[in-house]
């Protein structure tokens, strides 16, 4: 997948998921009179933990260490797969639609695919962790129902390339930044479901093959897009 679509592809899952909230029944709806009843508290500490799916796409091209272009028009490796994601976090409800909060998650994962050094070999690269800390607010439709926007810095890591016969490329470790959106709802007591997409756009870094001659350096440039699904706990529920 081009990472041109992959951005706008996070913009409209979150907007579609604020319209599927308001149309299985969140819209908030007039009540005759005031009923007291026990609502969720956001404000609190609450960890987290989930599943979901990623994707990659890297920008590459290749050279001669300190000579000439050997791949130089900008090629598109892609993979995907599954990823784990924990963390932790803290937020604040403001008045009676508001809530901000600051969080940390990490991404165990094996998001796969192939890359190629330019001269013809071909192995698999794998996005095996990731982790991010960041901000996110959001609106609740209803008291139970929060549709949230996230932002802040990741840094991520690709393992080394076995191209075979001794060839290697190296590992990839690089910092960027992150933007998500997603649906939060509370279940029981202190218990809520979310889900969340995720754009990140990292650094472009050189990866230095090795154990062949000619050795090509690969720039790498990369960005990631997840979907998880997880359950979260808020410990001070109902305080």
């Amino acid at each position: 997948m081009h990472r041109q679509l992959l951005l706008p592809i996070v913009i409209a899952s979150s907007l579609i998921f604020a319209g599927a909230a308001r149309a299985d029944g969140y819209e908030p709806v007039a009540r005759a009179a005031p009923v007291s009843l026990q609502v969720s508290n956001w404000t609190g500490f609450y960890a987290n933990g989930g599943v979901g799916y990623g994707l990659f796409d890297a920008e590459t091209t290749s050279n001669i260490p300190g000579g000439a272009c050997v791949l130089c028009t900008s090629v598109d490796h892609g993979g995907r797969g599954w990823l784990g994601e924990v963390g932790v976090g803290y937020d604040y409800q403001i008045g009676d639609k508001i809530v901000i909060g600051a969080l940390f998650n990490y991404d165990f994962s094996a998001v796969s695919g192939t890359i190629n050094d330019g001269g013809g070999l071909l192995g698999k690269t794998t996005n095996d962790s990731t982790w991010f800390v960041g901000a996110r607010g959001g609106w609740l439709m209803t008291p139970d129902v929060l549709n949230y926007w996230s932002v802040g810095y990741t840094a991520t890591h690709f393992d080394g390339v076995n191209f075979g016969g001794g060839a290697r490329l190296s590992s990839y470790d690089a910092g960027g930044w992150f933007i998500g959106g997603g649906l939060e709802v509370a279940m029981h007591g202190g218990w809520f479901w979310r889900s969340e997409v995720r754009y990140s756009d990292y650094s472009k870094d050189v990866r230095t093959e090795t154990g062949v001659a000619p050795a090509f350096n690969v720039n790498f440039d990369p960005v990631v897009e997840t979907a998880t699904s997880e359950i979260v706990y808020k410990f001070n529920w109902g305080h």
